[in-house]
Parts: C-alpha cells; structure tokens; sequence
C-alpha cells in the first residue's frame, strides 16, 4: 500500500471514468471499492466532476460525457506540451491540445500509432493518485495492442521506459527501477487500449455479486504471479479490471 504526495515522470498517477450516467456509475463502483464522490461544479452547463475518494484520499475520478463508457489513463510527464509534441513527432496524433486545468495541472491527450488513448498529466497542485496500490485504488495499468513491439518503441522512446519479457504475450514496463503496467500482446484486438486495475480485496467475494451489481465479466479469472485479477464491464460498458494479491509499492 502507498500514499502519494508525488510521481516520478513515466508513471502511471490518475485514473478518471467518462460515463454516461455519473450517478449509476457512483453507486456501482461504492459497492465495490467503497469510494465516496466530491461534487465540483463545472460551470457553462457542463456536467459536473467528481473526485473519487478512498478513506479520504484522492484516488480517481468520473464525469459525465457523450463519448461511448471508458475509463482514462494518466501518465505524469514534466512538461505536457514537450511530451504532446514529442508524440506527435514519434507518430502519435494528437487528441485533445495541451490545456491548463485550473490551477491543479496542465495535460494532454494523445493516441499512440496503434490506437492507445493516454493522457498526460504535468502536476501542479494536483498530483493525481494520492493513494495507491491496495484495495479499492489503482494497481496496475496494461496496454492490450496487437502491435506490441510498436508499442514497446513508441513508449520507450517517449517516457524511456524499458520492458521485462514475461511470456510470448505479456511484458512488464518499467519506469527507472520500479514495475509501471504491462504490454499484453492481442493479434485480435482491433486497436490498441490501456486498461486501469484497481485492487481488490476478495476477488471471489465480487465475483459472486457481479451481476447483480449490473457489472459483467469480460475475461477470467486469471492467476498471475501478483496474484489474481478479472476484467470487468461496468453497467454503462466501461471496461476495467481488479487485482487481488501482492502490489507493487
């Protein structure tokens, strides 16, 4: 388990849901994780935000938005316009331009040359995560491609990352000394995607409610030398996945 009061560059930091019903994906995702929600107006009739919390620590996030359920990943950078533009120059495109987000950070977001959505996060007065790796915070974050290689050469060239080969299908990334998320080869997925994980504690115990919580399994359970972990469709389609055993602090 770790609280957080910073993130070196090339980790993962943030984990924000876009849903289509904020209040539905509220009541889902306290069920499981027991997260409690801050409501933070947006102003201009835009729906509002609303900061996700875990014992009082900010862990996530989730709004309401017309694009299809998916939950965002964030990478801290140094600099959002340096890492915007230095993905475009690896072959990235450019989703949404560098902007300020009030006081609390500036970020973009990119789509790398196989379809992978991320976004970037320069940390002002926001960090991201405040606590991690346990359950009910984020755990780990996978990049599902058919393209790995392309994926390992973009992302190394972009945050110097390095990579461990596991298996035929699976990399683990590193940031410096330290596990950052995985690469999972898919020759079957039509795109690239990164999926967040959150921990959980009894994996079992969720799976035996999962339905009637409205979530489905989308894959497993799996065993993996960390431990076990499923991935999950939330009511609105937002996929995701939970990790049970030992986290990397």
């Amino acid at each position: 388990m770790g609280e957080r009061t910073s993130y070196t560059p090339g980790t993962f930091s943030y984990a924000e849901l876009a849903t289509s019903d904020a209040a539905a994906a509220q009541a889902f995702y306290s069920a499981i994780f027991g997260w409690t929600y801050e409501e933070i107006p947006m102003g201009d009739d835009a729906p509002p935000y609303f900061p996700v919390y875990l014992d009082g620590k900010q862990v996530a996030a989730l709004f309401t938005s017309d694009q299809p359920p998916h939950w965002n990943s964030y990478v801290t950078v140094e600099s959002a316009d340096a890492a915007a533009a230095r993905a475009a120059e690896l072959g990235a495109s450019l989703i949404v331009e560098p902007f300020d987000v009030m006081e609390l950070g500036r970020m973009a977001v990119i789509a790398d040359p196989s379809g992978g959505i991320l976004s970037l996060w320069e940390a002002r007065q926001h960090i991201g995560s405040e606590f991690v790796n346990a359950p009910g915070a984020p755990a780990w974050n996978d990049l599902v491609t058919p393209d790995p290689e392309a994926g390992k050469r973009f992302y190394g060239d972009l945050f110097g990352w390095t990579f461990q080969e596991m298996s035929g299908e699976y990399t683990v990334i590193r940031n410096g000394d330290r596990s950052n998320g995985g690469i999972f080869a898919n020759p079957d997925a039509p795109q690239a995607a990164w999926l967040p994980y959150f921990g959980i504690g009894d994996l079992d115990a969720l799976m035996a409610r999962i339905d009637e919580l409205g979530g489905r399994v989308f894959m497993g359970p799996v065993d993996v030398p960390a431990g076990r972990f499923v991935v999950l469709t939330d009511p609105q389609g937002a996929l995701f996945a939970v990790l049970t055993g030992d986290y990397d602090d």
